[in-house]
């Protein structure tokens, strides 16, 4: 009888570590390797031509939360218990909702992170076609979250196609994906974000061009790899403005930018301290401290949440900060709120 269970149990054990042999296999064989760069594709055309010195544009950041973060959803990485909506329908307002926010709120271009393209987290709704068609212009799409199936929690992640996209009505030449560090090792790398930085080209009159550099930065480690993302970045806009070209970053540097001080009430999740002091006189940090860009998702929204002042651009010294400002729109539709910069591109 107990060399019958005994056979039984090693049978079961073996076909569990065949199952999970086959698994890390097939995971490490489809793990996303993007390349250092790799040029994207520009979808649409262009509708408002190429900008001149002397001009104001506006470019408006948003981090929409692959529309599965609004007011009523929380988040499993900051405490809460949610791995994805109960219900399709519940994806389906909060994008409606980011879509109208856009909409309300017209820039000369958007900055937006993450945006799914086919993920089980928000039901395999493409939200990258979805705002693109809204908007119209030009949209580029860089991948920065790419798993066949992301085993954990339980229930699990499952599928994740998501990434930046940057759309305007600019004349963008070019879109570039630049791969950012990894902080990551096997085998946890292989289900996890593999971030980038979007940048785009915009011809302007003269011949000079305006780069535009979408980010999200890292959450969920211990700061080493978002020290090593930020350096790349202060690297590559720097480079550019050398070149002579107009900069502007922007996006969500899970890092309190300058003048923001809000209270800790959780530890669930700290972002990490934004440095000034990295980047050469002249270059302007531009945030909106009077509002907050983002809550914890320990919980749903009830206005006790953590808040964070994260999401902000950076500018190159031939770019005059016009304006900056919170669009607060109660975190009703995503755990961030918009944030449009109104820019002097300097003669």
């Amino acid at each position: 009888m107990l060399r019958k269970l005994f056979k039984v149990i090693g049978t079961l054990v073996l076909v569990v570590v065949v199952a999970a042999v086959a698994f890390f296999g097939v995971a490490t064989a489809t793990e996303f390797r993007p390349k250092a760069t790799e040029r994207l594709d520009l979808l649409g055309r262009a509708t408002a031509g190429q900008p001149a010195a002397g001009e104001e544009l506006t470019v408006l950041s948003f981090n929409i939360g692959y529309a599965g973060l609004g007011a009523g959803q929380d988040f499993f990485m900051d405490g809460g218990d949610m791995v994805r909506p109960p219900a399709r329908s519940l994806v389906e307002a909060n994008l409606d909702g980011i879509v109208q926010a856009l909409r309300n709120n017209p820039a000369d271009v958007y900055l937006l992170q993450e945006v799914d393209a086919d993920s089980h987290r928000s039901y395999g709704i493409d939200q990258v076609t979805r705002i693109r068609d809204v908007l119209g212009g030009t949209a580029a799409y860089a991948a920065n979250f790419k798993s066949m199936f992301t085993p954990y929690p339980w229930p699990p992640i499952g599928k994740v196609a998501s990434g930046l996209v940057t759309v305007t009505g600019l004349d963008a030449t070019q879109a570039t994906r630049v791969s950012l560090p990894v902080p990551f090792k096997w085998p946890v790398r292989m289900f996890n974000l593999k971030r980038c930085l979007l940048v785009e080209r915009v011809e302007m009159a003269g011949g000079k061009e305006l780069v535009l550099v979408n980010l999200h930065l890292e959450a969920y480690e211990d700061g080493t790899g978002r020290a090593e993302q930020m350096a790349r970045l202060v690297d590559l806009i720097q480079d550019e403005y050398a070149s002579g070209n107009y900069v502007i970053a922007g996006g969500d540097f899970n890092q309190s930018l300058p003048g923001v001080d809000y209270p800790l009430v959780s530890d669930n999740w700290v972002p990490g301290v934004f440095d000034a002091s990295v980047f050469a006189p002249g270059w302007t940090v531009a945030n909106d401290p009077s509002a907050p860009t983002s809550r914890l998702n320990d919980a749903p929204w009830d206005g006790q949440n953590q808040l964070f002042g994260i999401d902000g651009f950076i500018s190159s010294p031939n770019v005059e900060v016009r304006s900056v400002e919170t669009l607060d729109l109660g975190f009703e539709f995503s755990d961030h709120n918009p944030v449009k910069l109104t820019a002097l591109l300097k003669p």
